[in-house]
């Protein structure tokens, strides 16, 4: 049996680890540099690196790395061996301070979005202490920020740490203008709920679409879906409760605090929730965790998909982005408390974030964008484009009642019995909606319109940096009044009446909700080509100048790689498609064809009506005739698009002709599916892969 508070963190070099080894003042010195952003004494470096590297040799380490998160959307690493020349023809184990706060790995082949030219190789990793090292695959991995040799930044790191400390000085005037003075610090935390779906290897292994693009291209429906949503929560499968047995333990052993584990509702669909932490740390153990998970299922003869849409006709997969803001003191600033009416400072901060999102909607909704997550957002499975609140009744109506001047007359929780022999307990005042991609749920937001392969940090930069800037605007007006409740009262008034149009307690699915949305003014960015230009609108390139987020030359950079990798995903798509159309289905459906022909022909000569297969030959036919001239279409397309200059306009045209010729590819194909025998199908079928584990 694991032992588990034994397992945890056995390979992160942790607080308690350096408290245990480290020299007192260098502990302190650390620590100091971790809860106050001070900057490290460079002579404490060495201790650290010599500590840091006995206890990482003493866990079967022999290399070290500078872990790092490029524009590619994954990590990054390069591998360098402790040894070092001792001149009698051996080596020392050895690792130098330099070595740990500073690296070089060669950037000439991460996305810069013309931040610089391919030749230009130097680029610059710098040691984030804030972020516990770890031990992954023999090598000591040293969470690390990626930069330019001119400086600018080339990681999701970088703008996160600097989004955080922006939100921290910003809700730190705030609440020192409001009496909590003793306040010296507030930092974001992220619960990041991952789902995916578990494959088996084998049938993975004969699927080019899933090898080369994470999902499927093709497939028709099986009999059995979701419909029955006899999945969901349902009992987990010997196979799958082994994985996410061994999946917990592995993760345990990096510190991730893997809490919760289920099944989701498309079938061969499952969930994994952590408990809360910082958004820093949560970005690194998320990411940590979706390589993690990919590791584990092949050691279980399993393959884990993160795409967004793996399988059409059944629920994608999200990462619900559950954020909140907690002081230095221990208070979470986003907690009603038993009478929220009364709880003026929890009033602000839920304005303020309705404010922020209202304002901002464009950038929460294009950080969420991506060819994957098109398939998604929108569907009946996921929250639509249109960025929306929902507060619930109970917050809506003390807002209201603010506003107009009234007393709040609302409910409070009730007493609920189900049974005799179940013991009561108290309803919530405020039900759930999950078709809001952006929720209050209890003591924090759920920002449910993340894809599974996300990594959060960009959502969680739009939204810190957005709280921030209207945290910044609501300190400067506090710090003038002489009568501060009377102003704190007025800015939650009149904040509310300007920005409630974002606020939706209904049904986010219905049509009814599009047209509504579209009086309200608000936004319905669709797809990714329509979101992402927003990234560099005057109104966020000041913002983010303002916090010192991002550079103008850095939003611009990252506009460009997220549509060029747009551009990327939809070719491969494309050539995929082509090569498997070209060189598995159509030939599979000719030699069927011959097949039934020679059956026709033998049958007449004996006199016996071939009708049956006469029809079915001429319906195979027509539709592989379809299918070939649809992949002809789909091979001009994919060639004229590519020609196209500028990524937007680029990314316009595959979306509207590439991906409709990839449709119409696909329809042909799908039904062709369900005409030839499963014994003459070149490919697994849906039911093979969505019911074999």
């Amino acid at each position: 049996m694991t032992n588990v508070p034994e397992l945890f963190g056995t390979l992160v070099f942790n607080d308690k680890v350096m408290r245990q080894r480290l020299p007192k003042e260098t502990y302190t010195a650390l620590k100091k540099t971790v809860d106050s952003g001070a900057c490290l004494d460079p002579a404490l470096a060495n201790t650290i690196a010599a500590v840091m590297k006995d206890w990482a040799i003493e866990h079967g380490a022999t290399h070290y790395t500078h872990w790092f998160q490029p524009m590619t959307g994954i990590t990054a690493e390069k591998h360098d061996s402790f040894i070092s020349p001792a001149g009698d023809g051996t080596v020392i184990m050895n690792f130098s301070g330099k070595e740990l706060i500073h690296g070089e790995p060669d950037a000439s082949s991460f996305p810069s979005g013309g931040l610089r030219s391919t030749f230009e190789a130097r680029g610059y990793t710098a040691w984030d202490p804030s972020s516990y090292a770890f031990i992954k695959d023999g090598a000591l991995c040293i969470p690390t920020a990626f930069i330019s040799y001119s400086g600018q930044v080339l990681d999701k790191k970088t703008p996160l740490l600097r989004s955080m400390k922006a939100l921290s000085e910003q809700a730190v005037r705030v609440l020192h203008a409001l009496g909590d003075t003793d306040v010296t610090r507030v930092t974001a935390t992220v619960g990041p709920e991952q789902e995916y779906f578990l494959i088996d290897k084998e049938l993975w292994k004969k699927r080019k679409d899933l090898i080369f693009t994470g999902r499927t291209l093709f497939g028709a429906r099986p009999p059995k879906g979701q419909e029955l949503e006899d999945h969901y929560f349902g009992n987990i499968r010997p196979r799958v409760i082994a994985f996410m047995d061994d999946l917990d333990r592995e993760l345990w052993k990096f510190g991730i605090l893997a809490k919760t584990r289920h099944n989701e509702v498309a079938p061969a669909q499952h969930e994994l929730a952590p408990i809360f932490t910082s958004v820093n740390i949560a970005t690194d153990h998320n990411q940590l965790t979706m390589e993690v998970m990919k590791k584990v299922a092949d050691r279980h003869g399993l393959v884990c998909l993160l795409h967004e849409k793996p399988f059409a006709g059944v629920n994608g997969s999200g990462k619900h982005n559950n954020w909140s803001i907690s002081t230095d003191t221990g208070i979470n600033l986003l907690e009603p408390g038993k009478s929220p009416e009364t709880n003026l400072r929890f009033l602000l901060f839920i304005t303020a974030v309705l404010k922020a999102v209202d304002l901002h909607q464009d950038l929460l909704r294009l950080s969420v964008a991506s060819a994957g997550n098109d398939h998604r957002l929108g569907a009946n499975e996921a929250p639509p484009a249109i960025i929306s609140i929902f507060l619930g009744g109970e917050l809506t109506s003390i807002l209201e009642s603010m506003q107009s001047g009234t007393a709040y007359q609302g409910k409070k929780g009730s007493k609920m019995q189900v049974a005799e022999s179940i013991p009561e307990f108290m309803s919530d005042t405020t039900d759930r909606n999950r078709t809001s991609p952006f929720a209050f749920t209890g003591n924090k937001f759920e920002f449910r319109s993340l894809g599974s392969t996300f990594n959060i940090a960009c959502p969680n930069v739009m939204l810190n940096t957005s709280v921030a800037d209207v945290l910044s605007e609501f300190a400067d007006k506090l710090a003038q009044s002489k009568d501060v409740e009377k102003a704190i009262k007025k800015l939650i008034t009149d904040t509310y009446a300007a920005h409630k149009r974002i606020v939706f307690n209904g049904n986010n699915y219905s049509d009814e909700w599009v047209e509504e949305a579209k009086k309200r003014g608000l936004l319905n960015l669709k797809t990714t080509p329509e979101a992402l230009p927003y990234y560099s609108n005057e109104e966020n390139l000041a913002m983010f100048a303002r916090h010192k987020v991002y550079t103008g030359e850095e939003i611009v950079a990252r506009k460009e790689i997220l549509l060029e990798n747009y551009c990327k995903v939809l070719n491969i798509e494309a050539l995929t498609m082509i090569d498997m159309a070209g060189k598995q289905i159509i030939p599979a459906c000719i030699k069927y064809m011959k097949v039934l022909a020679e059956t026709a022909q033998s049958k007449e000569a004996l006199g016996i009506s071939a009708d049956t297969e006469k029809e079915l030959l001429a319906r195979i036919n027509a539709l592989t005739a379809e299918a070939f001239k649809a992949n002809g279409r789909l091979s001009e397309a994919a060639v004229n698009v590519k020609n196209i200059e500028g990524h937007e306009k680029q990314a316009a045209a595959y979306r509207d002709v590439v991906f409709a010729a990839m449709k119409e590819l696909r329809a042909s194909c799908d039904e062709l599916e369900t005409l030839v025998p499963e014994s003459d199908w070149p490919i697994p079928s849906y039911a093979e892969l969505l019911f074999s584990v």
